[in-house]
């Protein structure tokens, strides 16, 4: 499977820039295009994510059980990773470390973005 982007709803764009622009670099990523006041777009290694006000007007929200991957090239990735998030306004949701339960090389750290949405940072080991 290939993914091309996903997009991040944020009701303060200015608020995630600040947090993105930080958090991104971390692993790979870099401003790509920016369409303020309405949406901001990440490059990253592969694919892009978009940081955006809903498209209909409406706030954007956060989904119960929607979760964005983002991967890593490291151990050392996902833990800076982790630190510029829960250093620039976002909230731990799981500090990084093994989660053997999902893979013998599975590496991750989970976050939420100032608007609530999760993301996790993965490594997948050398043969991920």
């Amino acid at each position: 499977m290939s993914l091309n982007y996903v997009m991040i709803g944020t009701n303060d764009l200015p608020k995630s820039r600040a947090y993105f622009d930080v958090v991104m670099p971390c692993i790979g990523g870099h401003l790509a295009f920016d369409y303020a006041p309405g949406a901001i777009c990440y490059q990253l290694r592969e694919g892009r994510v978009w940081i955006n006000r809903a498209h209909n007007g409406e706030p954007a929200s956060v989904g119960n059980g929607n979760m964005v991957g983002l991967v890593c090239t490291s151990k050392d990735e996902v833990q800076a990773a982790h630190a510029a998030a829960l250093a620039n306004g976002g909230s731990d949701e799981g500090a990084p470390g093994p989660r053997p339960d999902y893979g013998p090389d599975f590496y991750g750290a989970y976050v939420r973005d100032p608007d609530g949405n999760k993301m996790s940072f993965v490594y997948f080991g050398e043969g991920g």
